[in-house]
């Protein structure tokens, strides 16, 4: 059964960090694609990165470049992602993504798999 899980999430202050992780299970890393995305109170879901870990590339939402950083340990299964310098508009619950169907890396329609979520809050 393909499932991923989010975690790491919390409250943290502007200009802070904090770093999520996405285990996988059903399957491997090796042949996935593993997707970010984040959905505030009132906003549609939006794509913030993704890895492909097998072909070691990645891609972020122009809104995250230079702060956050995506990396996958395939012993561990796991995709993280370093979020640093956070502001206030990176609040928003955060989910992983599997199970990538086309139509564009950035795109939640474009993924059948999700985790329940973790939030983050940036705020004093």
């Amino acid at each position: 059964q393909v499932q991923v899980v989010e975690s790491g999430g919390g409250l943290v202050q502007p200009g802070g960090s904090l770093r999520l992780s996405c285990r996988a299970s059903g399957f491997t890393l090796d042949y996935a694609i593993i997707g970010w995305f984040r959905q505030a109170p009132g906003k549609e879901r939006e794509g913030v990165s993704w890895i492909s870990s097998r072909r070691g590339t990645t891609d972020y939402a122009d809104s995250v470049k230079g702060r956050f950083t995506i990396s996958g340990d395939t012993a561990k299964n796991t995709v993280y992602l370093q979020m640093n310098i956070l502001k206030p508009e990176d609040t928003a619950v955060y989910y992983c993504a599997t199970g990538y169907l086309g139509s564009g890396l950035l795109r939640p329609e474009s993924y059948r798999h999700w985790g329940q979520g973790t939030q983050v809050t940036v705020s004093t």
